[in-house]
């Protein structure tokens, strides 16, 4: 591959994500949930998952446990997640989602639907699952983090 294909690739990837993050989180704020940002979603991933503490979030985000910590502070004043008991270690709390924070992540999920449609209807149904088999091919396993 060229030099000016590599970059056209990689702008065109880059490109894509940026706006289907933008897309989804008009969605979300469409949809009536109010206060969030991106980054919150990129951490709802990792509490819907289970099992989170801070630690945890701080891990999945690629941030400091303080960063983390004051993130799920924001996210529990707001009432998207709560912190309830470690029932394994004392010294630990899990962070887990509230009703509110599981009907917002649903928001996420019809956004993200919303923001592929257009993808889908210009390639078609086969080019787009294409894509999606191609794309997991080649995207790294591990979290996925905003760009801070």
């Amino acid at each position: 591959m060229q030099n000016s294909d590599a970059l056209a690739l990689s702008t065109a990837l880059l490109a894509a994500a940026g706006d289907l993050t933008q897309r989804i989180h008009e969605g979300v704020l469409a949809r009536g949930f109010e206060g969030v940002r991106p980054a919150h979603g990129f951490a709802f991933v990792r509490i819907s998952a289970g099992d989170a503490t801070v630690t945890d979030v701080a891990a999945h985000l690629g941030v400091t446990k303080q960063a983390a910590s004051q993130l799920v502070d924001e996210l529990e004043r707001k009432g998207y997640v709560e912190r309830r008991p470690h029932p394994r270690d004392a010294r630990a709390r899990l962070v887990v989602l509230t009703e509110h924070g599981r009907a917002c992540t649903r928001a996420a999920d019809a956004a993200a639907a919303d923001a592929v449609r257009p993808w889908v209807e210009r390639l078609g149904e086969r080019q787009a699952a294409a894509l999606v088999r191609q794309l997991l091919a080649i995207a790294p396993n591990g979290p996925i983090r905003p760009i801070w």
